[in-house]
């Protein structure tokens, strides 16, 4: 059980090395020339090291920048741009005041300058200015949050509560073009809800925004009601997009560190989306159909579970799934791990977690009842009581997450 410990973590380090914006970022800016000013503006968990990179790149083309990223994430100093921290996945006082900066920042420019806008996924919560008061964006945000809405159907609420989601940014960028460059974090790569969109057209509608408000029974008020009603930016000319990165490779570089570790490697898909205790339950029976196999076995799968909250504990999408699964491989010689390419899983410090053959029992013997920690959603206290958290820090990127199955012959 060391070695697959070992071998999990070898895999999610190199998974996630193939997928920092480095040079995902260096390749969208090789050869591009600009007329006047650029200005640049990135957000995002991803940010800090996109616009370090960008400005290395840029060096004295650029005029200024800001960057605008999730706690903790900002490395150190980048020269000419101002470098904010603030709240995600709900927006906080920092978050506006960034926005309010982002946004003054792109007022007055002209149709020769250039905003490179970079942008990662976190977007949502770190740039908002909203259209109803904060407080109220807050509450909004947490009770989407809570009701286990997909990322698409909180955005597309989000969008019509914001003065920059939703295409409104590019609007106020105007004359000037907006080069936008993206790493994806939601799956099928749709540009107009990565970050809630706010440099690109919005597909979404007033009737689905007030359809999602009407299925999750949101608490609204009159104000924040008539802002769904309110159409969001169809078209606009001054933006070309390009996207850097996504979950179809992070699966491909894990399923690469499976093979170089001489495990027969299978990517299952790269678009799960359901809930992360049933992803869990899967990916367990999985394992137990080749569990009499006389090779080494990896089965990947990349995309973003969702959970349904019903208790009050700590823990993450990632850590919720690894636990789930843990009764399903009991007494094999599997693991089963996921985590989140951000190096963030839910509220927590940990980038996601992992079980094998023997964490069930291990469970047990320490009282631990994994059903009513589930129940609670306090898989992270769960997990850390017998060393199952995957902990990378902040990783610089944010391309969604993957799990990981590990079976080998007994």
């Amino acid at each position: 059980m060391e070695v697959l410990r070992k071998n999990a973590e070898y895999i999610t380090k190199n998974a996630i090395k193939a997928v920092l914006p480095d040079e995902a970022v260096k390749r969208a800016l090789k050869g591009r020339n600009f007329e006047d000013r650029v200005i640049l503006v990135a957000i995002g968990k991803a940010a800090y090291q996109m616009a370090k990179t960008a400005r290395e790149i840029l060096g004295d083309r650029m005029d200024r920048g800001i960057v605008i990223t999730k706690y903790d994430h900002v490395k150190g100093p980048i020269e000419g741009c101002e470098c904010w921290e603030a709240g995600h996945p709900v927006p906080d006082e920092n978050s506006f005041r960034a926005t309010e900066k982002a946004v003054e920042l792109v007022s007055g420019l002209k149709a020769e300058d250039t905003v490179i806008f970079l942008i990662s996924g976190g977007g949502s919560a770190l740039f908002e200015k909203p259209l109803i008061p904060g407080e109220e964006i807050q509450d909004i945000t947490a009770q989407l949050l809570k009701s286990g809405a997909s990322i698409t159907e909180i955005n597309t609420i989000r969008k019509r509560l914001s003065q920059v989601k939703g295409g409104r940014f590019a609007e106020l960028c105007s004359p000037a073009k907006v080069y936008s460059i993206v790493l994806s974090d939601i799956i099928g790569d749709p540009l107009d809800m990565i970050a809630s969109g706010p440099a690109y057209p919005d597909s979404s509608t007033c009737e689905d925004a007030l359809d999602i408000a009407k299925k999750y029974k949101l608490s609204l008020s009159d104000t924040a009601r008539e802002c769904l009603r309110h159409e969001t930016p169809k078209e606009l000319s001054n933006v070309e997009t390009v996207i850097t990165g996504s979950v179809r490779e992070l699966c491909r570089a894990a399923a690469a560190a499976c093979e170089e570790l001489g495990y027969e490697t299978e990517i299952l898909t790269d678009s799960l989306d359901c809930e992360a205790k049933d992803a869990g339950k899967w990916l367990a029976g999985i394992a137990r159909e080749h569990s009499s196999t006389d090779h080494k076995l990896a089965f990947i799968a990349g995309g973003e579970t969702i959970v349904h909250i019903t208790g009050t504990g700590l823990g993450g999408r990632n850590q919720e799934l690894a636990l789930a699964a843990a009764e399903g491989i009991s007494g094999m010689k599997a693991a089963v791990f996921s985590v989140g390419s951000d190096g963030t899983d839910g509220p927590t410090n940990a980038a996601g977690g992992y079980v094998d053959g023997e964490s069930a029992g291990e469970f047990f013997a320490a009282g631990i009842d994994v059903a009513q920690v589930l129940k609670d959603n306090d898989s992270y206290h769960a997990l850390e009581a017998m060393g199952g958290l995957i902990i990378t820090g902040p990783t610089g990127t944010n391309v969604n997450d993957f799990a990981c199955v590990l079976v080998e012959p007994l």
